[in-house]
């Protein structure tokens, strides 16, 4: 008979079947119309955001750039996106020309990066409206392109050994423009006022993981699979 010890095996059973029907109900829609994933996956979505919210340090960074002159040429991913790069450079003070793919960039380095953190600012806050009626295209594109010049300018600093600029520049390119794309439409949360609901989901994903677990355990015990030390051979 395949069941060597019914006792176990039927525990087994019982805790994967549970288990099962426990799978089932997380994927129902039983949290404010989503199942149980969705509502873990926007939750922490919202904490994450929450705690990275950093443009106001990047803002107060750059005053010490204001009226630092550079000059870069780069070049775009395409030759479609010049229009764009154009409108958005020129509209944050600098002067930019633009033939192909290739782009001449040069104004106040601090004017133009306080111009992306206003921009980063209204994103993060999900009013990306006032970024598109500023440029007249659409807020994503927009951010898209300029974490697309940002990334090339400060490659061209760095060769430059231009330290201060770089350093600056990625500080805006992660804390500003990333979160503010990354999160965009999502309703930051602090951890502080969700943290019973959060010790609640860890607290469950590790009951859950090992629920699996010993009702495996239990099935391969009931049928007589088990794993025992291997005996010492020993030497003659």
């Amino acid at each position: 008979m395949l069941i060597r010890h019914a006792k176990f095996f039927n525990m087994g059973l019982l805790l994967a079947v549970t288990f099962l029907g426990a799978l089932f109900l997380i994927f129902q829609p039983l949290f404010d119309g989503k199942n149980g994933l969705e509502f873990a996956d926007d939750l922490f979505n919202k904490l994450s955001k929450g705690s990275s919210y950093f443009i106001p340090e990047v803002l107060k960074g750059n005053e010490k750039l204001i009226g630092t002159n550079f000059s870069v040429n780069i070049k775009l991913d395409k030759p479609d996106q010049g229009a764009n790069a154009v409108t958005l450079l020129t509209g944050n003070g600098a002067q930019a020309a633009v033939q192909d793919t290739h782009l001449t960039i040069s104004g106040d380095l601090g004017k133009l990066l306080g111009g992306i953190l206003r921009d980063s600012e209204e994103m993060y806050h999900n009013d990306g409206s006032k970024v598109a009626g500023r440029y007249g295209f659409q807020e994503m594109d927009a951010m898209a392109l300029w974490w697309s010049m940002l990334t090339k300018m400060n490659k061209e600093f760095q060769k430059e050994k231009k330290l201060a600029e770089s350093e600056l520049v990625m500080k805006v390119l992660q804390r500003a423009i990333e979160p503010a794309y990354n999160y965009y439409g999502v309703i930051p949360e602090k951890v502080s006022g969700k943290a019973f609901t959060v010790i609640g989901l860890l607290a469950f994903y590790v009951f859950y993981t090992l629920w699996w677990g010993y009702a495996v355990f239990y099935l391969f015990d009931g049928i007589g699979l088990t794993m025992k030390k291997a005996k010492t051979k020993k030497e003659v």
